[in-house]
């Protein structure tokens, strides 16, 4: 655990010491801000609700998730430091947890920013109902946990960022997308792709529900990921 968090620890610092992370943060909020306030323009502020930022939070988390994970292993193999990972007294397993607490931990902090849009509904006046708000927090911290897995190990793989963060970007895409895509599918395999669906498993969350099921999912795509990204360590270390 200690080797664990002194991975997390330097890769938190390497994100908050580069202007990329307030950047991602900058653009992140701006969108869902507007969307948000878009949406409570729309209705009546006695019956508000913060659907207006959960329509785009999924999407932009993704993009977060793919961003910033895309140089958690590539850049150590182009700045020429993958060799002394791979010669420190840590294991593969340390080293892809360390990236994944690192980038769970830069998501919390991003989740926990966007807290004042519930707040603002209780300033306003509006009634929101706590329910639906803290499950569909709980949804986003699950999304982005799958996709932090996703795109770790995406980046294991290749030591060109760009091609990490295209590559993890376009599954995840294709992952959010197959919800959409479902009312084009034979009704005989809707059921398939509603469940590998990211966006259909959110869906639960998004109205207040906490699926088991969906929960499950997501934390079973992240050991999922995780455990091959180890893996890939493991065969770039033996050639």
């Amino acid at each position: 655990m200690k080797k664990i968090s002194i991975i997390a620890g330097k890769e938190l610092r390497g994100y908050l010491y580069s202007p990329m992370a307030y950047i991602i943060f900058s653009v992140f909020l701006v969108l869902t801000g507007w969307y948000f306030g878009s949406y409570l323009r729309q209705i009546d502020y006695n019956n508000t609700t913060i659907q207006g930022f959960l329509t785009i939070a999924g999407p932009c988390l993704l993009a977060f998730a793919a961003i910033i994970t895309m140089r958690s292993l590539s850049e150590e193999k182009k700045m020429g430091t993958w060799e002394l990972l791979l010669t420190s007294p840590v294991s593969d397993t340390d080293v892809v947890l360390g990236k994944f607490v690192a980038g769970l931990g830069l998501m919390i902090v991003l989740l926990i920013l966007t807290m004042y849009y519930p707040l603002l509904l209780y300033i306003l006046g509006g009634a929101p109902d706590a329910g639906p708000i803290w499950a569909s927090y709980l949804g986003l911290l699950l999304l982005g946990s799958a996709a932090i897995a996703i795109g770790i190990f995406f980046s294991s793989l290749t030591n060109n960022q760009i091609i990490s963060v295209v590559v993890s970007g376009g599954t995840l895409a294709a992952l959010w997308g197959m919800g959409y895509a479902i009312i084009y599918i034979p009704k005989g395999f809707q059921q398939v792709v509603s469940f590998i669906s990211f966006k259909s498993n959110f869906n639960n969350f998004n109205i207040g529900i906490i699926d088991t099921r969906s929960v499950i999912y997501y934390l079973g795509i992240t050991v999922l990921f995780l455990y091959l990204a180890v893996r890939s360590l493991e065969t770039g270390r033996w050639n």
